[in-house]
């Protein structure tokens, strides 16, 4: 069967969108000459340009039953579908997730061929032959991979990547310029979408006061949704920091981490941009599967993180005492920034 036109569905947030660059590229490599789609949320419009190697057009997903990351409405769905099956896909895969609701939604597209994930009950229409077990284990890269290996796509490795645009960084560049004087910076990012996924910005705070003691220059970056966080965190602070919270666009984001020695954050989204973008990063996990969603590479990545029986968390907020982050101590993520800063060259 010609392959020419591609819909991808994997509506959901940056680090996920990141996670799942791997089986892009294998995509890419499989069907050079085909036009991908990417079904995601209205953000990711924003990624495109950035993911433009593997990606060539985007649709908004217009939610659907079942599916928690959009609230829908029954007749926009329909006009989306009847759109989408206008399109005349010839091959639809979903990289979602284990399957739950999202089968039948990819299955609705009416491409000529739709290959999901299942986690044991096969959905609605598909067979068998189009339908590949959801892993257990790995990392989220690696599970979603397994899907255009399976269609035969050659793998092309579990890094992930980025493209940052030479505007982006030279405006990067000249924010940093003046208050840094040449000096390295660290990012330092203390939000998360959710409560349960932060480690305390005080906590944050008296770790980029320890690394600033060290000679580096501590950046603050946020969404304008996560000024309260970050204001604590510059409020905790002693040393001076220069705080762009809401200042950056994604490609700006991308650039600044890009430039800075070391990335502090929790397990959300930036931390799969250090990865993109091969920046050392120290991440506290606080109630996330640790195995899935920390960075493939562990020598420029340390993930921290403490055992609690309520690991992964469903929770927004922590219904207990928040023991997943707290556990997690100042002295050891200064400890990993310090070891990890010193196994680079130029700060041997």
């Amino acid at each position: 069967m010609s392959v020419m036109r591609i819909a991808v569905v994997r509506a959901l947030h940056l680090g996920d969108m990141l996670c799942a660059v791997p089986a892009l590229r294998a995509l890419r490599a499989g069907f050079p000459d085909a036009e991908i789609t990417l079904i995601g949320l209205p953000w990711a419009r924003e990624l495109i340009p950035h993911l433009s190697r593997y990606i060539d057009a985007f649709e908004e997903f217009p939610g659907f039953p079942g599916i928690p990351e959009r609230v829908y409405d029954a007749s926009s769905i329909v006009a989306f579908l009847g759109r989408m099956q206008a399109r005349g896909f010839d091959l639809a895969v979903q990289l979602h997730g284990s399957g739950s609701h999202i089968n039948e939604f990819t299955a609705l597209l009416g491409a000529r061929r739709t290959v999901v994930f299942n986690d044991g009950d096969i959905s609605g229409d598909i067979s068998g032959d189009d339908s590949v077990r959801w892993p257990k284990h790995g990392t989220e890269a690696a599970r979603l991979l397994m899907l255009p290996l399976a269609l035969g796509c050659p793998d092309r490795g579990l890094d992930l990547d980025i493209s940052i645009d030479d505007c982006d960084r030279e405006h990067v560049r000249a924010m940093i310029a003046v208050p840094f004087d040449g000096h390295e910076c660290i990012c330092v990012h203390p939000g998360a979408r959710f409560p349960s996924r932060r480690w305390p910005a005080e906590r944050f705070a008296a770790v980029a006061d320890a690394l600033a003691g060290h000679g580096y220059e501590i950046v603050v970056t946020g969404t304008s949704g996560e000024a309260p966080v970050t204001r604590a965190l510059c409020n905790a602070m002693h040393a001076p920091a220069l705080d762009l919270t809401g200042k950056l666009t994604l490609g700006m984001f991308a650039a600044l981490v890009s430039e800075c020695a070391m990335v502090i954050c929790n397990d959300t989204g930036i931390s799969h941009v250090a990865a993109a973008t091969s920046t050392p990063s120290v991440v506290v996990a606080s109630g996330s599967d640790v195995a899935r969603w920390k960075p493939e590479d562990e020598s420029l990545h340390r993930v921290l993180w403490h055992d609690v029986p309520c690991r992964p968390c469903m929770h927004i907020t922590c219904p207990t005492a928040h023991e997943c982050a707290t556990g997690v101590g100042v002295s050891d993520a200064l400890r990993a920034a310090i070891d990890l800063l010193a196994s680079r060259p130029s700060h041997v």
